[in-house]
This record gives structure tokens, sequence and C-alpha cells, in this order.
């Protein structure tokens, strides 16, 4: 019989696609502190808040993590895993357009830079990552 589910957590995180006018993608450094995949290249997100919309809450953690607004948010892909600790998470992950260029970084990364779907698929990043790019570049 499967282990009981009652009393058990559940999360929702987002991550983005940012992309300029140019169709490059943002992508971001973790800090050598950072608690999952440090120095390894990221892409914006973060978990929803209770009882947040999760639309607003991915342009929420755009703006945080970045200091960028984007508009044409788009869902293109959700996953589930249980993470080491036995919470179940969803992760959304949504495609958006840069209104304004000026990146000014939150402390949980350190770099930033624009790239390509293809310079992107070349860095160190965690293969659900790599996934949800590679879905952007074969969506072109």
């Amino acid at each position: 019989m499967d282990e009981p589910t009652e009393n058990k957590l559940c999360g929702v995180s987002t991550k983005a696609v940012v992309l300029d006018k140019e169709g490059r993608l943002l992508t971001l450094f973790r800090t050598e502190t950072a608690p999952v995949r440090p120095n390894t290249w990221d892409l914006p997100g973060g978990d929803l808040d209770y009882g947040e919309e999760p639309e607003k809450g991915i342009v929420r953690e755009v703006k945080e993590e970045t200091g960028l607004d984007v508009t044409d948010v788009k869902i293109f892909d959700a996953s589930a895993r249980i993470d080491h600790e036995g919470v179940h998470w969803l992760t959304l992950a949504y495609k958006c357009l840069a209104i304004n260029g000026n990146v000014k970084l939150s402390d949980e990364h350190n770099d930033y830079k624009w790239v390509t779907p293809e310079e992107f698929l070349k860095l160190e990043s965690g293969p659900k990552l790599m996934r949800y790019v590679q879905a952007i570049k074969n969506s072109n």
C-alpha cells in the first residue's frame, strides 16, 4: 500500500524564460552560497506566496530577482517532483518578454547575461532549465 499522504506539504514554484526584443534570454548566475545548485546559471523564478495567482507570482519573482517588468506572460510547462525533504513541488514554467532592459540583481545572483537559447544550452545549469530552454528553442 502507498504511504499516507495526509499532512504532507505541497508547494508551487515558478521559472521564467525572459526574452528580449532580439529573442535572447536572460540567465542569472547563482552565488556560491545558493542553497540549490550554487555557481550555476539559472532562470528567474521562485515560490508562490500563499493565495497568489501563478501568473502574478512569476511577474513578481522576475521583478524581485532582476528589476525587470515583463509582458506577454504565457505558461508552457508544468512538472512535479518530491524533494529531499518530502515536499511535493509543482513547477510552472513561463515564457515572457522584458519591457525594459535595465537588470538589477537581487542577492540570490551575482551575474547575468543575455544569451541565445543555443548559448544557454552550453552553460552549466540544471536539467529542468535545459529542458525549458530547449522547448523555447524548438518553438521558434
